[in-house]
């Protein structure tokens, strides 16, 4: 039997030790090279775009870099998903690549042990990861003539503890029976492509998001759920019924999907123990994003993360996250 490509040296191309023995210049000079790669590492203001920048480090020993032409300061980060941030870079880089050696996710409770700060330090810093993750996802469209996607839902949260006693017990699958918070994950998986996950109170209300994504003359393999039935209008469509078997002689089944679900539920069981609400889709698209990049190596992992941070704005959703609240 061939080794697990995790299992294989490949997959080990950076450690978290070797990132712990950086000094704050070496950890400096791996955000400055990925950040402005364009330019073989050569910062550029993020206001008014000048090459002409000089570094005025500043005598607490932060690293400033001034611009020539509208002499504003910037920093490393600024203008970044990591604007205005508290730990040194080190600690955001060895976050990292604790956070991608996860295969099925990481706690933020746990990264708050590894990093020795708050849990609330911990939780915005990887929804900070996650919306890096989720950039790449943007108006992406899947298919197009000759590509087949495949298509499913799972519904997660909104869990409701069942009754002690038999007799009080109730059937907890009827809406009336459930407490509103359980809503379901429809994903569309290009075949050897790239995975696509949204969040919606049902799979049929999922058709749109569909059609939108989804290339015309794309055939779209789905299971025999009467939610996908308004998508044969729109696409060549081949049905699977799951209660028969799994997949046909002729290539018709819903595997890579399925795949994608099995990582969700292991990362709700075994790491978050609960990914409802409002952040659902952030957690299906962290999966989506593992599911697509398995096969790399855990150094290209964190110099993608990293690529993505430095390229997103600062978050709106995160950014005052707990300073919100209190307000």
């Amino acid at each position: 039997m061939s080794q697990h490509f995790l299992l294989s040296a490949k997959a080990r191309t950076l450690s978290l030790a070797s990132v712990l023995r950086m000094t704050d210049e070496e950890a400096e000079a791996a955000f400055i090279g990925i950040r402005w790669a364009d330019t073989a590492g050569k910062p550029v203001c993020p206001h008014c775009e000048c090459p002409t920048v000089y570094a005025a480090r500043r005598p607490s020993g932060a690293l400033r870099f001034r611009c020539k032409a509208c002499r504003k300061d910037f920093s490393i980060t600024s203008g970044t998903l990591f604007a205005f941030h508290k730990m040194p870079l080190r600690s955001y880089l060895a976050a990292i690549v604790i956070f991608c050696n996860e295969v099925k996710g990481k706690s933020a409770l746990a990264l708050s042990r590894d990093l020795d700060c708050q849990y609330k330090t911990a939780f915005v810093l990887a929804h900070k990861l996650r919306e890096a993750m989720a950039s790449e996802m943007k108006g992406m469209h899947l298919g197009g003539a000759g590509r087949t996607v495949e298509v499913d839902g799972a519904y997660f949260g909104g869990y409701i503890k069942p009754a002690n006693h038999k007799e009080n017990r109730r059937d907890r699958r009827l809406a009336k029976n459930q407490n509103g918070k359980r809503q379901v994950v429809v994903v569309i998986r290009e075949r050897d492509g790239r995975t696509l996950p949204a969040v919606f109170k049902t799979e049929a209300d999922a058709q749109s998001f569909i059609t939108a994504r989804v290339a015309k003359g794309t055939e779209v393999q789905a299971d025999e759920a009467g939610s996908w039935n308004g998508l044969q209008a729109r696409f060549p469509m081949q049905r699977i019924d799951h209660q028969a078997l799994y997949s046909t002689e002729t290539g018709v089944f819903t595997n890579g999907a399925e795949e994608f679900f099995s990582r969700m539920r292991r990362a709700e069981i075994g790491h978050h123990h609960h990914i409802a609400g409002t952040y659902l889709v952030r957690y299906a698209q962290e999966g989506a994003w593992r599911e697509d990049r398995r096969r790399w190596d855990n150094g290209r992992q964190v110099s993608a993360v990293v690529g993505l941070a430095m390229a997103a704005r600062p978050s709106v959703d995160f950014c005052g996250y707990w300073q919100r609240g209190q307000r």
